[in-house]
C-alpha cells in the first residue's frame, strides 16, 4: 500500500504557465524502465529529431546514468520549437520521465507519509500563480506512487534523520518542531529577520539538551518556555546587531560564489570564458573587494561595496513572498534528510536560514530590477542551488555553515543583509 500524502503547502498557488526554464537548464536522468519506454517511442521516424541522439551516458563507467540529451544552448532534445514536450504531445504525460512529471514538486518521505515542497526555482511558484496547491493533490499523488515503485520504497517506513549528531526523537516530535519553527515563522508582530534571529536562538538551546524523556506534550511544552524564554536575548531590531566579522563575511561570499554561478543553460555567466575566468571569480570573491564577477548572466555589473550599502525595508510584497518560502520549506520538511544532502534537522534549517541573507545579497546585486522583482529572482536562483548543487553539500560547506552558526555569525549575516 503507497504512503499517503497529508501535507501541501496551504498558501500557494502553482501552475505551469510554459516558460520552458526547466526544459532549458536541468539535466533529466532516466531509469532503465523510462529508457527502454522513451527508445521505443521509435523518434527516429519522427523529421525533427531524426539522427538526433535521444539519451546519452552522464558520469563514470561505474557511477553514471542515462539522461536526456541536450541541444548546444543547454535545451532538451524533446523541446519543440513552440516550447511544448514532443513526448507530452504525442504519447501524454505519463509517457515523460518522472522528472520532468513531477517538477516543481518535491515530495519529502517522513516516515509513514509524505510531506509536499515546491522548487522555487520555478517562476509559477516564486510568483504564486495558478491554482491552489491543493487542487493538484490527484497529481501528487500519483507521483508518490510512481517514487514509491522507483525508488523501492514500497511497504517501508522511512528511519527518522537524526536531530543532531547520535540524537533522534519519534517522527511524531521532529514534525512537532517543524510546526514550532514554522510558527516563528510566521509571527506578523516581528519583522522577518527577527524571526529568522529567534529561530537560530532556539536551535543554540536545543543543541544543548537532550530529547530522550523530553517528547511530545512534554516537548511541546518545553519549546513553548524556550520560545518565550529567548525573546529578550534577540535583539530588537538589526541596527543593534554587531556586523559580521571578517572570518563570517569570508565564509558567506564562499557560500555566495556557489550560489550565484550558473554553469548552464542561456543565463550561462563567466564560465563560458573557462576555468581561468572561474578562478578569477573564486579569488574576486574571496577578496571582496571592487568589481563583483558575472557568475550569472542575469546579475548587471555591480560592485561589492554598493551591495553592503543599506538598502532600507522591504516592501509588504516581498516579505510576503519571503515567508511564504520558509514556511513552505519548514512545513514540507524540505530542509533536512534525503531532499537536502541528508543533513541533520538543526543543521538542516540553518542551511535553510542562511538563504536569507543569501537572497538579500542577490536582491542588492539585482538593482536593475525593482525590489520585489529581484527578491522574486534572487529567490529562483538560490532555490535552484539548495538540496541540488553539490558543492553546497559537500564537507568543505557543512563546516563553513557549523562555523558560522557556532560563531554566531549566522545571525549576524541575517540582520545585517535586512539593513
Amino acid at each position: 500500500m503507497s504512503l499517503p500524502v497529508r501535507s501541501l503547502p496551504v498558501l500557494q498557488n502553482w501552475d505551469c504557465h510554459g516558460c520552458t526554464d526547466c526544459c532549458r537548464e536541468y539535466r533529466v536522468h532516466v531509469n532503465a524502465d523510462e529508457k527502454a519506454r522513451i527508445e521505443s517511442q521509435e523518434w527516429n521516424n519522427d523529421p525533427a529529431l531524426k539522427g538526433v541522439k535521444i539519451l546519452v551516458w552522464d558520469g563514470g563507467w561505474f557511477t553514471g546514468q542515462y539522461r536526456l540529451n541536450q541541444r548546444a544552448d543547454g535545451s532538451c532534445v524533446f523541446l519543440d520549437p513552440k516550447g511544448g514536450c514532443r513526448i507530452h504531445a504525442k504519447f501524454g504525460s505519463e509517457a515523460k520521465p518522472l522528472a520532468c512529471r513531477i517538477y516543481p514538486f518535491m515530495l519529502v518521505p517522513a516516515g509513514d507519509h509524505w510531506r509536499v515542497g515546491l522548487r522555487y526555482a520555478c517562476p509559477s511558484v516564486t510568483n504564486d500563480l495558478g491554482r491552489p496547491i491543493s487542487a493538484h493533490l490527484g497529481e501528487v499523488r500519483e507521483f508518490a506512487e510512481a517514487l514509491e515503485v522507483r525508488e523501492g520504497m514500497a511497504g517501508r517506513i522511512l528511519p527518522v534523520p537524526m536531530l543532531q549528531r547520535a540524537q533522534t526523537v519519534p517522527w511524531s516530535d521532529i514534525i512537532l518542531f517543524m510546526r514550532i519553527f514554522r510558527g516563528y515563522i510566521l509571527d506578523e508582530y516581528q519583522p522577518l529577520e527577527w524571526r529568522l534571529r529567534k529561530c537560530l536562538a532556539v536551535i543554540d538551546l536545543c543543541r544543548e539538551s537532550r530529547f530522550d524523556t523530553i517528547t511530545g506534550d512534554r516537548l511541546k511544552e518545553f519549546l513553548s518556555i524556550i520560545g518565550e524564554g529567548v525573546n529578550p536575548d534577540v535583539p530588537a531590531h538589526a541596527a543593534a546587531v554587531p556586523r559580521p566579522g571578517w572570518v563570517g563575511r569570508l565564509l558567506f561570499r564562499q557560500t555566495m560564489a556557489i550560489n550565484a554561478r550558473k554553469d548552464r543553460g542561456d543565463h550561462r555567466g563567466v564560465s563560458r570564458r573557462g576555468r581561468l575566468a572561474l578562478l578569477w571569480a573564486a579569488w574576486k570573491f574571496a577578496q571582496g573587494t571592487g568589481r563583483v564577477p558575472r557568475l550569472h548572466a542575469l546579475i548587471p555589473e555591480t560592485t561589492f561595496e554598493r551591495i553592503e550599502e543599506p538598502t532600507g525595508p522591504l516592501p509588504e510584497a516581498c516579505t510576503k513572498m519571503l515567508v511564504r518560502y520558509f514556511q513552505v520549506k519548514i512545513e514540507s520538511g524540505q530542509f533536512f534528510g534525503p531532499t537536502n544532502f541528508r543533513r541533520r534537522f538543526w543543521d538542516g534549517l540553518e542551511s535553510l536560514i542562511l538563504n536569507y541573507p543569501t537572497m538579500m545579497w542577490l536582491t542588492r546585486a539585482l538593482h536593475d530590477r525593482t525590489r520585489e522583482e529581484a527578491v522574486s529572482l534572487a529567490m529562483r536562483i538560490v532555490d535552484d542551488n539548495f538540496g541540488f548543487n553539490p558543492l553546497l553539500g559537500s564537507r568543505r560547506q557543512y563546516f563553513s555553515l557549523r562555523m558560522l552558526a557556532r560563531r554566531g555569525e549566522l545571525a549576524r549575516l541575517v540582520a545585517w543583509y535586512s539593513r
